[in-house]
C-alpha cells in the first residue's frame, strides 16, 4: 500500500512550511471565492478544481507555488505573466514574493467561463 498517496487537499498543503502552507491556503481561497460552485479533487497528486472539468491545478513546491490553468488560461494572461517562471501551461509564483490574488481571480473567472462555454457547446451539439 503506497503511504505517499494525497487524498484530499488539506492533508496535500500540510505537507509544506507553515509559510508556503499559508500561501497554498491563500491561493486555494482565491480560487473557491472565484469559483464557489466547482469541487475540489486530488488529481495527478496535486489539489485542483472541477467545474464542468479540470479548471485549474495548483502546487507547492520548494521555492514557488506553481498555478496550473490549462495553455488556454496562459495563453489569455501571457502578457501579466510575463514577468514569471512559467511553461505551456503552468506559471510559478515565487514563494518570497506575495501571490498576485488579484491576477489568480481573473484567469480562474476566465477559465470557469470557458469550461461552462464549452459545456454549453457540447450539450447544445449533442441535442442536435
Amino acid at each position: 500500500m503506497e503511504t505517499n498517496k494525497i487524498d484530499n487537499v488539506d492533508s496535500y498543503i500540510a505537507r509544506f512550511s507553515k509559510d508556503t502552507q499559508e500561501m497554498l491556503e491563500q491561493l486555494r481561497l482565491t480560487i473557491k471565492k472565484v469559483a464557489p460552485e466547482a469541487e475540489e479533487v486530488i488529481s495527478y497528486q496535486m489539489p485542483a478544481f472541477k467545474l464542468q472539468g479540470i479548471l485549474v491545478y495548483f502546487a507547492g513546491y520548494k521555492n514557488h507555488i506553481g498555478l496550473h490553468p490549462r495553455a488556454s488560461g496562459i495563453e489569455a494572461f501571457k502578457k501579466e505573466l510575463s514577468i514569471y517562471k512559467g511553461a505551456k501551461g503552468s506559471v510559478q509564483f515565487p514563494l518570497k514574493k506575495p501571490l498576485p490574488l488579484d491576477l489568480i481571480s481573473s484567469i480562474v473567472k476566465f477559465r470557469v467561463k470557458e469550461n461552462l462555454e464549452k459545456a454549453k457547446a457540447k450539450k447544445f451539439k449533442s441535442s442536435i
